[in-house]
């Protein structure tokens, strides 16, 4: 059974060194460490970026790009957010196939009209993430925007971070009953609360792992799964790879078993 595709966020190795660095130079290294996607992060261009050249050097590694704006779809006011258009726009000039954005102050029974024209023709598909946020990360609301979406045919994917379910107190099992056919693209993180009581992103024990498995039951088989947690060490190399072989054999068995 073939590998399950990885990508790798590259806020995982520490926003100080992708700063310095510049986020094309983690490129080659995520192709050479078997990871299938790239996950851009805006908040991390300290300077606008080098769209040509980021997307060469995508094409040239063969790695699938995702861009991840800090914006939020709706705004306080109830309106699509103005940045949505523009957004896109750079996600596409970097060769990203999605843009992930947060679901911000949607309410059921907004209208999607806007959202609708703005996402016609384009080539960027819409992926809206579960952030930490009271009014972006609760079950109730996101649910309402993808029934809304699907009643119009929109094409409107979830990326499901599982660990971001915790800020705000919500129950990640039945999240991923109600919200698992939406799901598109899942970050995986394991959240702990550090000496400062604060929760924290970390790297996946044994334990983290069982509960992922059960996690991506709801979501569709092969679903791409990212690495967002810290990758740190000597040998960044090494250390991308081991996570990206581990994330791409995660219900691997499982699989087997059903198609037996």
């Amino acid at each position: 059974m073939p590998l399950y595709p990885v990508s790798v966020s590259l806020s995982s190795y520490g926003a100080s060194l992708v700063r310095e660095r510049g986020q094309a130079s983690f490129l080659p290294l995520l192709a050479q460490a078997g990871a299938a996607r790239a996950e851009l992060r805006e908040e991390l261009f300290d300077a606008p970026p080098d769209p040509e050249a980021l997307s060469a050097a995508v094409r040239s590694l063969k790695l699938d790009c995702l861009y991840s704006a800090p914006l939020e779809l709706w705004t306080e006011q109830g309106r699509l957010s103005a940045a949505l258009g523009p957004t896109l726009e750079r996600a596409s000039a970097c060769g990203a196939r999605w843009l992930k954005v947060s679901l911000g102050h949607y309410r059921a029974g907004y209208d999607l009209d806007e959202l609708a024209q703005q996402l016609a023709g384009q080539s960027v598909q819409l992926l809206v993430e579960n952030d930490q946020t009271a009014q972006g990360g609760r079950i109730d609301a996101l649910q309402a925007l993808f029934a809304e979406a699907e009643t119009r045919d929109l094409d409107i994917g979830m990326t499901f971070d599982i660990g971001n379910w915790l800020w705000q107190t919500q129950p990640v099992d039945e999240a991923a009953q109600r919200l698992g056919r939406h799901v598109r693209y899942v970050h995986c993180k394991a959240v702990r609360h550090n000496v400062d009581g604060r929760l924290v992103a970390l790297p996946p024990d044994e334990i983290d792992l069982q509960q992922w498995l059960r996690l991506f039951r709801q979501f569709p088989v092969g679903v791409p799964r990212a690495i967002e947690y810290p990758l740190q060490g000597d040998d960044l190399l090494a250390v991308t790879r081991q996570h990206v072989e581990t994330l791409a054999r995660l219900g691997q068995i499982q699989e087997e078993r059903q198609h037996a």
